[in-house]
């Protein structure tokens, strides 16, 4: 993905923000980050998770964005779209519900229309936009942010009656139980706040005092994959940012985003992203 001229893009662990036409993708990609679309015209059309997603103009979308995702089909009608990033790090420390968490981690998008939302969903964004652009307001940006997305949540349009690509949302009656959830938020958190250290399932399990065979499967029931592969996603994840976003080497940038051997990092990065880490960033950029 080329990064466009009207791209704000912050430190680590900040916040992202574009505007503009969508970019060209030519290949799925995974970032560690809550991912909001505002379309203005046009339409967005993904392949999200290898299912169909399409995001018409006035609409919102809400998704983890580990999941792998690719623009595809440019829309005929001239499209302008507005993103925003959040780092799942920043948003695993809003203390949303239990359920909005359970929601946000299983994977599934989450549209509605932007109407229903506030007033001015267009003005907000560029807001947004303007006041990370020009370097002040950050904490402010942030915390309208976080109610945006409390908006979303907890808007009627919202999880209980989105579609996502496996069908309808997850319904009152499919949110995990609240105990399951919170239990599965703080693994979630701890590998957040901890993947770049050498940490394993077993260290994971035991932050949350679990077994680890009870740890994975509770895990696995309401993100959707296993303690180990959460791992390796959000190191994969951190070193596709460093490989866009820094001149730092591989072996650098596998020691940062926690990988304890280079060989494991290309090994576990092919397999995710299906080319080299060298190939990704030539790709990229």
């Amino acid at each position: 993905m080329v990064l466009a001229d009207d791209e704000v893009e912050l430190d680590e662990a900040a916040l992202w923000v574009r505007h503009g036409v969508p970019p060209v993708m030519a290949r799925p990609h995974r970032h560690d980050d809550l991912e909001l679309n505002l379309v203005h015209t046009g339409r967005l059309e993904y392949l999200f998770g290898g299912s169909g997603l399409r995001v018409e103009a006035g609409e919102v979308a809400l998704f983890w964005g580990g999941t792998p995702h690719q623009l595809v089909h440019p829309c005929a009608t001239p499209t302008d779209v507005s993103w925003v990033h959040i780092p799942l790090t920043e948003v695993l420390r809003w203390a949303l519900p239990t359920e909005h968490v359970a929601v946000l981690l299983s994977a599934r998008p989450v549209v509605v229309p932007a109407a229903v939302l506030v007033r001015d969903v267009a003005a907000l964004f560029a807001s947004w936009h303007r006041d990370v652009l020009d370097g002040g307001h950050r904490t402010v940006v942030m915390l309208e942010a976080q109610a945006f997305v409390r908006r979303v949540l907890d808007s009627p349009a919202g999880p209980a009656g989105a579609a996502g690509p496996a069908g309808s949302g997850p319904g009152a009656a499919e949110v995990p139980l609240s105990g399951a959830a919170a239990r599965a938020t703080a693994m979630a958190q701890y590998v957040a706040e901890h993947y770049r250290e050498p940490i394993t399932a077993t260290d994971v399990a035991r932050a949350v005092h679990l077994s680890p065979s009870h740890a994975m499967t509770l895990f696995k029931r309401v993100v959707g994959t296993t303690v180990g592969a959460y791992i390796a996603r959000c190191r994969v994840a951190e070193a596709q940012r460093l490989l866009i976003t820094s001149d730092r080497t591989a072996a650098e940038i596998a020691h940062a985003a926690g990988f304890t051997a280079q060989s494991s990092f290309y090994d576990t990065f092919r397999q995710v992203c299906g080319v080299a880490p060298g190939d990704y960033r030539r790709g990229l950029r």
